[in-house]
């Protein structure tokens, strides 16, 4: 901090690594098929330094295997990451080394550790919330999805045809979720498995419903579309139980959020105010090992308030 010079060497060292990130590891891909399909006479253009980045991101794979390690396919499907688990964990160790080198920059290097092992538990939260809120989103278009099932069946089209017809109809994830049922049925995977998986993927008992009303027919026979036109009725009145309950657990979220950011929003403003106070806990080994237990009762205490808050049912 004290040298000019190193200080901007290491700006410029993070702005290549923000390099890295944006330009080779989230490269945009302009096609599904490989150009050397599309156009046969012209050899694609790789430049050297993309030559070794896919290298990297090749080797990433090599070393993850076939489970896709931390951030296996699963794990990012369901978050509506549209990325590769190889791609996605350089993207992560990428993050992780500048945030631990930025750390280490301004702070010390100790602090700058934490910074850069925390990264990957950061991102697993990240992936929940945003798996929690696809799911949300979900159950909020199921009565939609019901009401084009039942209308495509009483028009007279089968089941995996007016379920293919309301994935084209619907926005995301119900889109996705039913194209690729279809897509599973039709290559040879039976259709109460690929109802029951799209039902534990989603965590959706209601979908869990539609799918036995199917299976149901599909064995016994009968007017699918007035079981569905029941099976709608019930997750309606369990929408509106849904409603209920969330807005009487909505003051207990919001203390909690008020609790988990007012000793971060403290800390920085004392940054500011008083920089010597704060700077006891960045240079001294004692203030490093507060910051660390703070750390582990920061994350026991969202933990627990979040259990608290959270009603299943």
């Amino acid at each position: 901090m004290e040298n000019p010079t190193v200080l901007i060497l290491a700006i410029v060292a993070c702005f290549g690594a923000l390099l890295v990130l944006f330009v080779v590891v989230l490269k945009p891909h302009y096609g599904a098929i490989p150009i050397d399909r599309r156009r046969p006479e012209s050899a694609p253009e790789n430049s050297s330094f993309g030559r070794v980045s896919q290298s990297v991101v090749d080797g990433m794979g090599g070393v993850l295997g076939k489970s896709g390690g931390p951030f296996n396919q699963n794990l990012l499907y369901n978050a509506g990451i549209k990325m590769g688990p190889a791609e996605f964990t350089v993207m992560v160790a990428v993050v992780s080394f500048l945030g631990g080198f930025i750390g280490a920059l301004l702070t010390n290097p100790v602090i700058g550790v934490l910074i850069g092992a925390a990264v990957p538990f950061i991102t697993r939260l990240v992936l929940s919330i945003r798996t929690d809120k696809r799911r949300g989103k979900f159950e909020s278009q199921l009565i939609d999805t019901i009401q084009m099932l039942i209308g495509g069946l009483r028009a007279g089209h089968s089941v995996m045809r007016s379920m293919e017809a309301a994935g084209l109809e619907s926005e995301a994830p119900t889109s996705e979720e039913l194209r690729r049922i279809v897509n599973e049925t039709r290559i040879g995977m039976d259709v109460r498995q690929a109802l029951d998986e799209t039902a534990e993927r989603m965590d959706s008992e209601d979908f869990r419903w539609i799918g036995q009303a199917i299976q149901i027919n599909r064995e016994v026979g009968g007017d699918l579309a007035e079981v569905l036109e029941q099976v709608a009725g019930t997750i309606r009145e369990r929408s509106e139980i849904k409603g209920q309950v969330r807005s009487l657990s909505a003051e207990g979220k919001m203390s909690a959020v008020v609790l988990m950011g007012m000793p971060v929003a403290v800390a920085v403003m004392l940054s500011f105010i008083n920089p010597g106070y704060m700077s006891v806990f960045v240079e001294e080994p004692v203030g490093n090992l507060l910051v660390a237990v703070s750390l582990v009762m920061f994350v026991c205490g969202g933990f627990w308030m979040s259990r608290t808050v959270k009603i299943k049912f």
